[in-house]
């Protein structure tokens, strides 16, 4: 454990600053979050619904998002479907945290465009294992393409 742990925070020193946008509904899991990616090094903007996630993708240009599937306005399967059909944001790695557990769900959200599929409550220690290696995996990619 201790070695995992080290692992992490060699790995959070090493990192790269990523913009994570947080798309949860519950005020207590939102601000825990929050708090804890920023305290990894993260800039974190969060919402709490689905009704401004483009003009806040647009104006905060995320290199990741980390989605709830259960959303007070919209369906988060919808709205995961509606983002990655946006040109302007069909490469940010989505990464679904959600509490629907069922490998239907996630099935489902993977076929959308998810990433990664994380079941609440999660392990902090994996998800930013997760988020450092997507977050690699997103600027290499974006690297590739400017060459």
């Amino acid at each position: 454990m201790i070695a995992k742990l080290l692992l992490v925070d060699r790995q959070l020193q090493s990192q790269q600053t990523g913009r994570i946008l947080l798309i949860e509904d519950n005020d207590v899991n939102r601000m825990l979050m929050s708090d804890y990616l920023s305290y990894c090094g993260y800039e974190v903007q969060s919402l709490s619904e689905g009704s401004t996630l483009f003009a806040t993708i647009e104006q905060f240009q995320p290199n990741l998002m980390l989605l709830d599937l259960k959303l007070p306005d919209i369906d988060g399967y919808l709205l995961l479907e509606q983002i990655k059909q946006q040109p302007s944001c069909s490469q940010i790695p989505i990464i679904v945290v959600s509490a629907f557990a069922f490998k239907a769900d996630q099935e489902r959200a993977m076929g959308l465009g998810a990433c990664r599929y994380f079941v609440k409550p999660v392990n902090l220690t994996e998800l930013i294992l997760t988020i450092e290696e997507e977050l690699r995996f997103y600027h290499q990619h974006i690297f590739d393409d400017e060459r």
